[in-house]
């Protein structure tokens, strides 16, 4: 039973996403994950299929900088696959199996981060048609309206903030601690400050207002974050809990890595796929840096990703410039 539990979660290691790459956490094994080996070991001692919960995929970034489009597109399709290959291999050493479910957390947050309702619907159907076009059988999708249904989406998120949001004033004393949760809600705080004033387009205020205005709405994503996690555990209780944030060991979620990219907070929704020529390595990064390194490339009638130029340049300046913006 231990040893089956051990080699499940050595199978995720590899992709762990921590808050920064050290010797120790390139050394880390099992034991250093004591709350997720437990967690294994109740499913593995009564023969229960491993149930993952991911909250993530809400949308696409509407900085154009960012990303070629609204909706998923290279980056998406290879984090699918990827989880869905570690379910199967996760299904080689463990007889029962495991699912991942993708919680799509867009509505959750779409007044806060300026992204319209009907983008995110858009995206979330078109995730679920790229699932089950590509044959991912390990993987299913959740979201509000698996919840509440086609009420507004207004009505759906106060109801989530009503019932399962931390208060106000307790998320700002935790930001103040820095050991409060082993220092994850001052990062966390942090890092949507940054992709939210990275994000913000028309904005007529100074650039100390925008900053402002964005440490603001950090604290109500946070909140509808955190009532997201609680939502998902009230529906899914027996669930392994993954996030797409990085996560410190010893603690009660554990960080994936979706694809290879240049900083820990970086998902296939806040940037796009540049591919070597060769069609070997992938990497994410901004849509407007891709374009200076290769050309865009179109798939099912809309931008997909980049494929690095065979010497390295870009194409014109005009062209690269123009690339990022465009949407579909």
């Amino acid at each position: 039973m231990t040893s089956t539990a051990a080699a499940v979660l050595s199978t995720l290691l590899p992709h762990r996403r921590t808050p920064k790459t050290t010797a120790a956490a390139e050394a880390a094994t099992p034991a250093h994950f004591p709350h997720q080996l437990r967690h294994l070991q109740a499913l593995v001692a009564d023969r229960r299929p491993i149930r993952f919960t991911l909250p993530g995929f809400p949308c696409k970034s509407p900085n154009p900088a960012k990303v070629v489009g609204r909706l998923p597109d290279e980056g998406e399709r290879l984090a699918l696959r990827f989880l869905d290959r570690l379910c199967a291999r996760i299904g080689e050493l463990y007889a029962p199996g495991a699912r991942l479910v993708i919680c799509s957390d867009g509505h959750l947050f779409s007044d806060l981060i300026g992204v319209p309702d009907p983008h995110v619907d858009a995206y979330n159907d078109a995730l679920r048609a790229m699932i089950r076009t590509a044959g991912l059988s390990h993987l299913t999708t959740f979201d509000l309206r698996d919840v509440y249904g086609d009420r507004p989406c207004d009505a759906k998120r106060a109801e989530v903030h009503r019932r399962y949001a931390p208060s106000l004033d307790a998320l700002r004393a935790e930001t103040r601690n820095a050991a409060a949760h082993g220092g994850e809600t001052l990062r966390l705080y942090r890092g949507i400050t940054r992709f939210l004033f990275e994000d913000t387009t028309g904005f007529e205020g100074t650039r100390s207002a925008l900053q402002r205005a964005c440490r603001t709405r950090a604290y109500g994503v946070l909140q509808r974050s955190r009532a997201w996690g609680t939502l998902i555990a009230e529906h899914h209780p027996d669930a392994f809990r993954l996030s797409i944030h990085p996560q410190p060991p010893g603690t009660a979620k554990f960080g994936i890595r979706l694809l290879d990219a240049p900083d820990v907070w970086m998902t296939p929704w806040h940037a796009c796929v540049l591919r070597d020529a060769d069609g070997g390595g992938v990497r994410l990064m901004r849509a407007a840096d891709a374009a200076r390194l290769g050309r865009l490339v179109h798939q099912d009638g809309r931008p997909s990703h980049y494929l690095r130029d065979v010497h390295g340049a870009g194409r014109p300046a005009a062209a690269r410039a123009a690339a990022p913006a465009q949407l579909s």
